[in-house]
This record gives C-alpha cells, structure tokens and sequence, in this order.
C-alpha cells in the first residue's frame, strides 16, 4: 500500500505530549491519543459547519473536548472500555456545566478540613511489587480519599476524584519511566513523605482555571458525551450512516497495556475491586493483550489476507530463549489483533454517513523482530469488498517513535533489520453509493481496486 502514503499533508505531530499545557487536555496524564491541535486541524479541513464526530477510541477525550469547543453545531460520541480513562473524558466534559465559584469554594475547604478527618481503608485486594505509597503518605492520602467522599455534589466529586487520580504517581513508590513501574527500577528512592494535600490543591487550582477559561472561549458549546464500553455497543446508541468524521487511535500492534498503566487509578478510584474485574476488562480490549491469549490454542485469521497469513506464520515459528515469548503467543496476539480490526472496520464503514471521513493516527510496530506495517493491513482491509472504504491517504507524520512495550525489537536490542517506528495518519472516506462500483467479487489485499475512488 505504499502507493498511498506520503508526507506534508498538512497536520502537525499528534503526539498527545502536546497537551501537557492545553487547558483542560493537561488535567490527564496520558501515554496514548493524539493532541488537541492535531483534532482542531481535522476538523477545520473535514467538518467546519458542523455535524456528528465520532472516536471509537476515546482514551481521556481529547476528541470529545475540541469538538465540545467548536460550538453548539457540533456533536461528539466517544467509546472507551478503560473505566479510568472513560471517567477522566466524561469529567472533562462536565467542566462546561461547573460553576467556578463553587469549585474555587471546595478547594479552600479543602486545605483547611482534609488533614482531619477519619481516614478510610486502603481499596481492599490492591497489591503491588513494593507499598505503592509509603505509610506517612497513605495516611494522608487515605485522609483525602474520605473527605472528597463527602461532597455533596456529584460533579466537585469528580473533579477531586480526578485531580487525585492525575497526581497520585507523584508522591508514590512508582513513576512513569514511561511506563508504571517502581521508583526503585528506575533508580530513584522511594518517597517517604510528601505533602498530598498542597500537590492536590496546585492540580485543583489549575483545573479551576481552565474551567473559568473554556467557559468564556465557549459561550454556546456543542455537545458530547463518552460510554464506558467498547466502540461494539455502538449498534445501540448510533444510527448507521450518520457519522461525518471519524477522528481516533487505536491500540498499536505493540502490547502496550494500556489498562495495567492506568491499575493504581482503577483500584484507587473504586472501579475494579477484584483482579477478575480487571480480567474482564483486558478480554473486552480491542486487540486483547498477549498475556490473555498466549496459552490459547492457535487462532487464525477470521479473514482471508495472505500476505498476512505468512507473517503470522513466520511469527509462529520464532522461538526465544525464555519459552514463554514463543512465537505462538505473538501469532495468538496479532491474529485476535487483526480480527479485531476487521470487525472494526466493517463496524465503521456502516456507522460513517456517504462521503464521510475517518482519520485514524497508527503506527507500525516490530514483534518477534518481524515488522507489522498496521497502517498499510488497514488500508488493504478498508478497501476490500467486506468493508468497502476508500483509502484517501496514509501520510507519515512522525518518524522514530518510542517502543517501549515491544519484545524483541530492534528498537530495544539494535537488531541488524533497523526498522524505524513512525506514526501516520490513515484517512478514509465512505464513498457515495452512486460512485463506488466495483463489480469484482474480492478485491486482491495489497492491490488497490481498478474502481477505487481517486
């Protein structure tokens, strides 16, 4: 599919770091999505008037919120099955509705009350490799917990819930390096005090700030909203064809466990309470992960791509000297992965209204030393007759990427294939009816439709 993809299309880097200093994008953290500027960009080229968008893959919102921004002629749905994830998105949009007086009010009791109340109990069942917080620091934190429990109101005490959740790795015994892991692996100390209170207020009086400022850039705000659940209950709450603009990113093909970067927070914040939840969390993942597949029997392909089938095969055949990174896992992993996709892209190809767009920010990845161009299996799968898309571009828009969760890659151990990771941009369009016809029973994967829309 190389055909189709280029560079200098006209977007900026969609790297979520981006939002670290946006109003309202900064109250998250976040390892995954893409940035604010990058959704305002998509917008004002594919949808300035106004109409429905939708991300399948909503993460903490970002999508959610700049369309929110736009104004009242825009409308927004976001799916996301990280409970976490889901609440930050569905708090941020709530941000529009907080009366900022009343905010600024709860964070100065706050600073004066919480230090004394009666603590609660620390999420029962939670357990990691070392105490995630030193036992000065949990008693305060333990302190706060029970007094943003009692805020009467529903939206304060969610946006204290999430201001905690946003800082808690902050004076914990682990950090993001970048993924969660001890402070003690990353060759720091661990944190024996700190002052929770005075690092949540900071969070808090930023927070209030950005509401003040959305609210006055945004007098006649669109509407949005985010489902906790995964983009597939999206037959019950969307019409077919009447989505304008898709704007997402899915998991990469890399095992990046989104979910277990984000544990302290579902534990923390009361959305798991046992390690079978989680369980059943990770099985409602796009993809799964390979550590809820490895030990299946082998799974193939739910479709046919040839080119595909050999490199899971390929994939199969590698072995590791720790036998449990065998390549029969990975090829477990990339089938359910790809079948995943399918299902996905036949799914966006009902819900996307006649000459509506997606635009879908992913990357390559390498597993096993094999390289996975998911960008161009995409593409090949829209544009086949099961899905029936038509591939506009796939534009590189940032090369060298970090792989940090990808086993045997060149990018951890220098292997002699030096692939390079990047990230592009995958646009696609729901052709119209009277323009599409392509009378062919199959098109070939990796050849592009003789009819195909230019």
């Amino acid at each position: 599919m190389k055909l189709f993809k280029s560079s200098g299309n006209g977007f900026s880097d969609p790297a979520f770091s981006e939002n670290r200093s946006a109003a309202v994008h900064r109250w998250v953290p976040w390892i995954a999505g893409f940035s604010a500027r990058f959704v305002s960009e998509a917008l004002e080229k594919y949808l300035a008037h106004g109409g429905l968008v939708m991300d399948p893959f909503a993460g903490v919102g970002t999508t959610i919120v700049e369309v929110i921004r736009r104004g009242r002629s825009f409308r927004a749905v976001g799916f996301e099955t990280n409970p976490y994830a889901a609440f930050a998105a569905q708090t941020k949009i709530a941000a529009i509705t907080v009366n900022p007086r009343q905010l600024r009010a709860a964070i100065q009791r706050f600073g004066q009350e919480a230090g004394n109340v009666q603590p609660l109990e620390p999420p029962p069942g939670f357990r990691s490799r070392v105490p995630f917080f030193s036992p000065r620091v949990e008693k305060q934190v333990l302190r706060v917990l029970a007094w943003i429990q009692d805020l009467e109101s529903p939206v304060l005490r969610d946006l204290f819930r999430l201001a905690f959740a946003a800082v808690m790795v902050k004076f914990s015994n682990y950090t993001y390096e970048p993924s969660l892991g001890t402070r003690r692996g990353a060759g720091k100390p661990d944190i024996d005090d700190a002052p929770v209170v005075p690092v949540l207020q900071a969070k808090l009086i930023e927070m209030v700030r950005d509401v003040e400022s959305f609210q006055s850039e945004c007098l006649l705000p669109g509407e949005g909203a985010v489902h906790m659940g995964s983009w597939s209950t999206a037959r019950g709450l969307l019409q077919e064809q009447s989505v304008d603009l898709v704007i997402t990113s899915p998991p990469y093909a890399n095992n990046y466990h989104y979910l277990r970067n984000t544990r302290p927070q579902l534990w923390w914040l009361g959305f798991v309470t046992s390690t079978g939840a989680m369980r059943e969390i990770e099985q409602s993942n796009f993809g799964k992960f390979w550590q809820t597949v490895r030990e299946q029997p082998e799974i193939a392909l739910g479709f046919k791509f040839p080119a595909l089938e050999i490199l899971l095969d390929e994939v199969r055949r590698t072995k590791h000297q720790h036998r449990v990174y065998d390549g029969q896992g990975w090829a477990n992993y990339l089938a359910t992965y790809f079948n995943d996709s399918f299902d996905f892209l036949k799914a966006l190809s009902r819900y996307l209204a006649s000459g509506g767009r997606a635009l879908v920010v992913i990357g390559n990845s390498v597993v096993q030393g094999h390289e996975v161009r998911t960008d161009e299996v995409w593409a090949d799968i829209a544009e086949s007759n099961a899905v029936g898309l038509s591939v506009q571009s796939i534009d590189v828009v940032r090369k060298k990427r970090v792989g940090n969760s990808i086993i045997n890659s060149s990018v951890r151990n220098s292997a002699a294939r030096g692939v390079k990771l990047y990230e592009a941009i995958l646009t696609l369009e729901k052709p119209k009816a009277s323009q599409h016809g392509c009378e062919a029973s199959a098109c070939d994967y990796g050849r592009p439709c003789i009819s195909k829309i230019a």
